[in-house]
């Protein structure tokens, strides 16, 4: 048998976590120097007001043996182990999944372990995790889930808006001259990832609507399929969200629309009312 893992910053909801028996390594979000209890229901609202109010919300990484122990349980149990993570570009949980696969590939010889960097994060990681989840459901072989997950990564488009950028600086997420740029021209900058993974700013429109059309625009052009999967998180912005969907069916998507509120590990970077948008184009 297979077990996927990913990471709590992939913002998979709850009930698709225990529909596919998804392994999850808990990344760290503290709110004045408090951890978060990540057992309790997460109150988005409550978590994005306080960060308004001037809250100080930090995040850190799990320590090696989180990873060693999510990991070694699944090997122990007679399961090979693949890890669908957050992007290297942003994190460097990545590499801490890759040393805990190498250290726990020694003690499990016969066991297989593998790591993929997504190059994303919120859905853009969640996707592909739940994807090769399926795959191990039809009964996939290993060598396959862990090639059609990486293609099935490699295909994933993220572009998304921020409210206030100074969230992304403060936590090094981007380019400083670009938010100075953008912050000086009182504009809605729209953001991706890279080829290897970090943030970059692509576009910049005055104003929110502008900015939201802009996504569904981007959705137009590059979708290769409008039936497809496609995910929005949000930080607290239900309004934006609903008009972003009205220009998605506008633009042709016949899928089914997936809403999620930004987990705190990654909402703490990106910041309240930050809108994000993930679907599937051509390689990226």
């Amino acid at each position: 048998m297979i077990r996927i893992f990913t990471d709590n910053g992939s913002n998979i909801p709850d009930d698709l976590i225990r529909e596919h028996n998804l392994g999850v390594i808990e990344l760290i979000c503290c709110v004045e120097g408090t951890p978060m209890d990540f057992s309790e229901p997460f109150d988005g609202k409550t978590f994005y007001d306080n960060m308004r109010a001037g809250a100080e919300v930090s995040t850190a990484m799990p320590s090696l043996g989180v990873f060693l122990d999510g990991f070694g349980a699944a090997l122990e149990s007679g399961d090979d182990v693949i890890y669908v993570g957050m992007s290297g570009g942003i994190s460097g949980t990545n590499a801490l999944a890759q040393s805990a696969a190498r250290e726990l590939q020694e003690q499990y010889p016969d066991r297989r372990i593998a790591v993929i960097d997504t190059r994303a994060a919120s859905l853009g990681e969640g996707f592909p995790a739940l994807y090769a989840a399926k795959l191990v459901e039809e009964g996939r072989d290993f060598d396959d889930v862990l090639r059609l997950t990486q293609d099935n990564a490699d295909h994933m488009w993220q572009v998304f808006t921020v409210d206030d950028l100074r969230y992304l600086r403060r936590t090094g997420r981007l380019y400083s001259a670009a938010v100075k740029v953008t912050n000086l021209l009182h504009v809605k900058p729209i953001l991706t990832a890279d080829e290897v993974g970090h943030i970059v700013l692509r576009f910049m429109n005055v104003g929110r609507r502008r900015a939201l059309d802009t996504l569904a625009a981007r959705y137009r052009v590059r979708c290769t399929d409008m039936t497809g999967p496609v995910g929005i998180a949000h930080a607290d912005s239900p309004e934006d969200t609903a008009y972003l969907i009205e220009k998605l069916r506008a633009a042709g998507c016949e899928a089914e629309i997936m809403t999620v509120m930004y987990e705190p590990v990654t909402g703490s970077h990106v910041g309240p009312g930050a809108v994000a948008l993930f679907f599937y184009g051509g390689e990226r």
